[in-house]
């Protein structure tokens, strides 16, 4: 939490308006011995992402502490849920928008839950076709969110400038009427 702390202070001091934290827990987004890391030159070859993700997720009980020191400091503090249950516990907080991470966009029951808060919603379209950004549009409109960002995304890491086709932006802001922005790494 001191180091949470430390970034948020960090932020603040350079200028920044907002953070975003990821809400999750290992339960709610992978499961025990099913999913290991198998590429020889990964960092983490060998290791099963249940437990990569119960060391690298952000405890639930440190995120008022987190969303207060922001608040203090003049920052936006939102987050990327990655289930249902994460937007009940971010609701309790008030969140005020929400990021859909890469992928998640084709959770839809996801989107819906996010879609009936009525909150902005930020969308990262990385690995994404557009049949699924637009399913993904469509389920937002549909459930009552009228304010939608799309970010064009190349998931890669970190992403060439050649790969990342930002000329795509403009095309996606016309096809699906909403603000579209990039997502860098």
């Amino acid at each position: 939490i001191d180091n949470a702390i430390q970034i948020v202070e960090a932020a603040a001091a350079s200028g920044a308006s907002a953070i975003k934290l990821q809400t999750y827990t290992a339960d709610t987004i992978s499961m025990k011995g099913v999913f290991t890391i198998e590429e020889p030159s990964s960092l983490w070859y060998g290791k099963d992402l249940y437990d990569l993700y119960n060391e690298a997720h952000t405890p639930w009980d440190w995120h008022e502490t987190i969303f207060n020191k922001a608040k203090e400091r003049g920052l936006v503090c939102f987050s990327s849920p990655f289930d249902e249950s994460a937007v009940d516990f971010l609701e309790s907080l008030n969140n005020p928008i929400y990021k859909i991470a890469s992928f998640e966009i084709n959770h839809i029951p996801l989107l819906k839950k996010v879609a009936l808060t009525g909150k902005p919603v930020i969308i990262s379209t990385g690995a994404s076709s557009l049949s699924e950004i637009e399913e993904a549009v469509v389920t937002l409109k549909s459930n009552g969110c009228s304010n939608i960002t799309l970010l064009k995304c190349t998931s890669t890491y970190p992403a060439e400038p050649i790969d990342s086709n930002i000329k795509t932006i403009p095309h996606l802001a016309s096809l699906f009427d909403c603000n579209v922005g990039l997502s860098d790494h």
